[in-house]
């Protein structure tokens, strides 16, 4: 350590709330959300639905919270739902759709830029067939984090919704960094949204809020949504205090995105320029890098160790394959100084 502290690219999720965040928090006027009464809250919800273009919002305290709620709602017993090999859903959350709800993962294959083959997808729908669980939805991730954070178009989402109102389906997007996918592709994060039946972000990644994501539905669902949150054990009380932030975090983290994803292309081509390592630059589009450590050379948790031991975190995510991801709390000069670093240890 050189004393100029630690330069932390494992996850936006390390972001720390920012000293408007921490008034907001302090002064929040709050109430007993379960009972409806938070008045925070309630001002978070509407902000993220208007933000949206949808009628209603939920405050979940995490995204997979937000995921889950989201298709429990969509789903019963032995319905089934596609979604990607890739996707945060099917790897990351404990299965918890299928051990909470008895919903049953289809997976279909992520191409390199995120997206499903449509024809795949309507290949895994089921016919109607007692023999068969009913397929009921299609979950989309924007952006794809395992497809190195690659944003889905506008367009492709039509495409998707076409096809769902074709065989009768609902869509989930699982917007962790959908404020991400809407700088990378400079249209507003609502044009995203506009084509699925739910939607949820999170306001503690690139956002910076310290807790917390929002589902926005039609009110309808919302209301079913909410529910289900309560029986999920998501019913939180004077939960103002941490709606708070997120309102702070709407209102001031969104436009400053593209700085993240500036550095994050920085990253990808200093890191592509030094011999043993391997980055698909062009694939760097928002705010996270994969990049490969050669064959013969160290493995992912040696590198990792040693720029650990230098002052710089990233995360390995396989082998040889390791993931570093920009965020407010990172600069342009932190990028820089890690790149240094990264250089003499693959010297």
């Amino acid at each position: 350590m050189d004393g100029m502290g630690m330069i932390d690219l494992r996850s936006d999720t390390v972001t720390h709330p920012t000293p408007e965040m921490r008034r907001a928090m302090a002064e929040a006027e709050v109430g007993d959300d379960v009972l409806g009464e938070d008045p925070t809250v309630k001002r978070l919800e509407n902000l993220a639905a208007e933000r949206l273009g949808k009628e209603s919002g939920l405050f979940v305290a995490s995204g997979t919270m937000g995921n889950l709620v989201s298709i429990l709602t969509h789903c019963g017993r032995g319905d089934e739902v596609i979604l990607g090999d890739n996707s945060h859903t099917f790897n990351y959350e404990q299965g918890g759709i299928a051990a909470l709800g008895s919903v049953h993962p289809r997976t279909v294959r992520n191409r390199p830029d995120g997206t499903l083959d449509l024809a795949e997808v309507e290949q895994a729908v089921r016919p109607d067939n007692v023999h068969f669980p009913r397929t009921r939805l299609i979950v989309l991730e924007n952006t794809q984090n395992r497809c190195h954070g690659r944003a889905l178009e506008a367009g492709y989402l039509r495409a998707v919704r076409e096809l769902a109102d074709r065989r009768q389906l609902r869509i989930h997007v699982d917007g962790a960094r959908l404020f991400n996918a809407a700088a990378a592709l400079g249209v507003q994060a609502g044009e995203l949204a506009a084509d699925a039946d739910s939607v949820s972000f999170c306001l503690s990644k690139g956002l910076a809020a310290p807790v917390g994501s929002v589902v926005c539905a039609s009110s309808p669902f919302i209301a079913e949504a909410r529910r289900m949150r309560k029986a999920l054990g998501g019913g939180m009380r004077q939960a103002g205090v941490l709606a708070a932030a997120g309102i702070v975090a709407l209102s001031t983290m969104i436009d400053r995105l593209p700085e993240d994803h500036a550095n994050a292309r920085l990253l990808a081509e200093g890191l592509a320029s030094l011999e043993g390592l391997t980055v698909q630059v062009e694939n760097v589009q928002s705010n996270i890098v994969y990049f490969d450590v050669a064959p013969g050379g160290m493995t992912a948790v040696e590198l990792a160790a040693r720029l650990r031991s230098r002052g710089v975190l990233v995360l390995p995510s396989a082998e040889r394959t390791l993931r570093a991801v920009t965020h407010y709390m990172v600069a342009r000069r932190d990028i820089l100084r890690a790149l240094e670093i990264v250089r003499e240890e693959m010297a």
